[in-house]
């Protein structure tokens, strides 16, 4: 029997348009989960860590940070088959960053749709920039690159995820090489300003990619990969951390064969945009695809625990269930848990 935990960043609403959205769920599976449990909690997370809930907590359970700081590009660097080596790496990400009415805003990096022909041009572009700096730049994927600079161990950086939509004077990061690192970006942003990718894609209607977002800094010393990590719609760098990548959730029963973590990302991108009719359908596959199928492998007996790991902006719940907890027939379930 295996012991699962499933983490699902954005299945929390947020607590204005809880009570709509749950009373539009049809979800006796996650019902059931969530109610007949062995223990739940909802679990404190640090405001002074610029990084979401859930990325608090995959800090904590995968060792790569201090007091849920992420620290994920040495894991991550090793999943794309790189060697991080003596040194600070950065997780470098390409971006595209506009005026709103009164700030800079970052766009979900979900919508950039960076090829990776294009995100190799712009690499080789600023690969030299960074080079005469002093920073070497490494390749991960279209959206994941990785910038040594063991100067800037001590800058406070915030996860895009945790910057996306907001103010960027709030999240840029902090510390006393800060300066040199915004020196770094205009360069590179004037570089990439007039570059023929950016001329292509606006000609498609693509958003430029006019900036690059640092964050997630590690030493060799940070944890490595996980092989019990398995994610399914997961940002690179999320995806680099583990083992195994799922296409899709009809691979779910592989992943059930030992003890695993699975992150599930399908809901972030609704989320973010508060589409919330979408992550209604989202949440619909998943009752479909993972919730059902989960709650039927703990009463069979082939999942011995189940912990489910519900994060939002704001929060993160903790909920575990047994089999012997199904069994608990006079709790009817619910799904008030989400509010």
């Amino acid at each position: 029997m295996s012991k699962i935990t499933l983490v699902l960043p954005y299945a929390l609403p947020l607590p204005e348009f809880a009570p709509d959205l749950v009373r539009a769920l049809n979800a006796p599976g996650l019902a059931a989960l969530l109610t007949r449990t062995s223990q739940h909690a909802r679990v404190p997370v640090s405001e002074d860590v610029r990084a979401l809930p859930h990325e608090q907590w995959l800090a904590r359970a995968l060792g790569a940070g201090q007091d849920g700081k992420p620290a994920f590009a040495g894991a991550a660097m090793r999943g794309f088959g790189l060697d991080p080596a003596d040194g600070t790496w950065f997780i470098v990400n390409p971006a595209h960053i506009q005026i709103a009415r009164s700030h800079l805003m970052m766009a979900d990096l979900r919508h950039l749709a960076l090829s990776e022909d294009d995100s190799r041009a712009l690499f080789e572009a600023a690969r030299p920039l960074c080079e005469e700096a002093g920073h070497p730049l490494v390749y991960g994927d279209a959206q994941t690159w990785f910038l040594r600079a063991d100067d800037w161990a001590a800058l406070d950086t915030a996860t895009p995820d945790t910057a996306v939509g907001m103010d960027l004077i709030d999240f840029m990061p902090k510390g006393e090489r800060a300066i040199a690192y915004r020196r770094l970006q205009n360069e590179v942003q004037m570089l990439w300003h007039a570059h023929p990718v950016n001329a292509a894609r606006e000609a498609r209607r693509l958003p430029a990619v006019n900036a690059f977002w640092l964050w997630g800094a590690a030493q060799p010393a940070a944890a490595d990969r996980a092989a019990h990590l398995t994610t399914y719609a997961a940002p690179g760098w999320l995806a680099a951390l583990g083992a195994r990548r799922l296409a899709g959730l009809h691979e779910l029963d592989g992943a059930l064969r030992d003890d695993t973590m699975l992150v599930a990302g399908n809901l972030a991108e609704a989320a973010i945009a508060a589409d919330w009719g979408s992550w209604v359908m989202a949440m619909q596959q998943l009752e479909e695809q993972l919730f059902a199928p989960l709650l039927a492998a703990v009463k069979q007996g082939r999942v011995r625990e189940l912990r489910l790991v519900l994060s939002s902006r704001e929060g993160l719940l903790e909920s575990t269930t047994t089999g012997m907890a199904q069994r608990s027939f006079w709790r009817r379930p619910t799904l008030e848990r989400l509010t």
